[in-house]
């Protein structure tokens, strides 16, 4: 088992912004990732598991509702922190961190901002101590980019809902004890509900045969005649706006996080090349690898501050959800960029699960197409600026 040498790049000197809780929070997570992530996550990655015994350090880093209120079991840590956190657990590995986006982002933040006190006090300190999992059901096999289009529905059963529909390509579901479910009451319109596990109806087959994120759990929701309690309608917001505002969330949390495996795979290559001696010199010192490395971390600062700035933003709820797509598109393209390039480096090497490259590469490629395709986000930012919607 090879030590993880990790060190973080600041080339702009990035430090210099946080705040001294920023770096601890940080410096929290990142340890924690040396220490139980980097030694184990080669073997589940490659045995396709998601290595569950993770959970309890998740929650105790605080990857769980970061920015949710401590009367709440959160941390009530700032935008910047949840950034940070993300950007750590995703040096490690992405499967890891959509683990923690899906429990913070998709499953605590909505019933935080959408669900009532009782709702909050019933789930948010179980959900934050990882006592409960949750996952967060929206795609379905017909309904991607088009959301609005689902077909997932529920009707009015008297003192209770009855569900209906499949979601598909939902991180957590295998395990998860609670699902956020986006359906259309009878007049079409878009609700949440929560969904717990033993409900009757209610299943979460696992999705296997996948080339990326294989450390992660990726499975269905299938909801025949569910009989969901009224109380568990999440009242506070509806209509498609409502899964969006938690996409925002995420999608966010994907920007740090991104970087966070940019600068794992710009850092082995670095190391790599280093002491790596071809024709009597390290590779290092020949144009071709400099110009790899000079570019490499040229990308890694740019996204470093789009994200500081972001998250500067989002704590001031200035943060557009243009400026979170153009943030999700640009990071996530920079590090699947940055891996190919750092892969190359390492030769046949980098092929390996000797070296996280490789891994990272394959986990990237789900990254840049879940919650908002790269194309999608780059309409986003169009129709942002021209005023013109190219969807329809």
């Amino acid at each position: 088992m090879k030590p993880d040498l990790f060190e973080a790049p600041d080339y702009y000197f990035l430090d210099d912004l946080l705040s001294e809780e920023h770096k601890l929070v940080r410096d929290a997570a990142r340890s924690w990732v040396k220490r139980s992530v980097s030694p184990i996550i080669e073997e589940y990655a490659q045995k396709a598991e998601f290595p569950d015994q993770i959970l309890d350090g998740l929650a105790e880093i605080g990857a769980f509702g970061p920015y949710i209120p401590e009367e709440y079991g959160g941390a009530g840590l700032d935008q910047i922190s949840y950034g940070l956190i993300m950007q750590e657990i995703e040096r490690g590995d992405s499967g890891v961190r959509s683990t923690a986006s899906v429990q913070s982002s998709l499953v605590m933040y909505p019933i935080y901002a959408y669900g009532n006190e009782a709702q909050r006090k019933k789930y948010l300190p179980k959900l934050a101590s990882g006592e409960l999992m949750g996952c967060f059901g929206l795609t379905e096999p017909d309904h991607g980019s088009n959301p609005g289009g689902m077909v997932s529905n529920f009707k009015d059963a008297g003192d209770h809902f009855v569900l209906n529909g499949a979601k598909l390509w939902i991180s957590n579901a295998p395990f998860a004890d609670i699902a956020i479910v986006w359906a259309k009451d009878e007049s079409g319109r878009i609700h949440g509900l929560i969904v717990e596990r033993g409900m009757e109806g209610f299943t979460t087959p696992e999705t296997h045969n996948k080339w990326s994120l294989r450390a992660s759990a990726t499975g269905e929701l299938i909801f025949d005649n569910v009989k969901v309690p009224k109380e568990n309608l999440l009242e506070g917001k509806s209509g498609l706006g409502a899964p969006l505002g938690c996409l925002d969330s995420a999608r966010y949390g994907i920007a740090w996080g991104a970087i966070g495996a940019a600068m794992d795979c710009y850092d082995t290559a670095l190391r790599y090349a280093k002491e790596r001696v071809q024709f009597d010199k390290p590779i290092a010192g020949t144009q071709l690898q400099q110009k790899k490395l000079a570019e490499m971390i040229t990308e890694i600062t740019k996204a470093q501050l789009m994200a500081f700035r972001l998250g500067q933003l989002r704590n001031e709820g200035r943060a557009t959800t243009a400026q979170i797509s153009m943030a999700k598109r640009n990071n996530v393209d920079m590090a699947l960029n940055i891996a190919r390039e750092a892969r190359q480096v390492l030769g046949g090497m980098g092929i390996t699960g000797e070296y996280s490259i490789m891994r990272h590469m394959m986990n990237l490629e789900s990254v840049i197409t879940y919650e908002g395709t790269h194309d999608i986000h780059l309409l986003i930012t169009g129709a942002d600026i021209t005023g013109i919607s190219a969807f329809k």
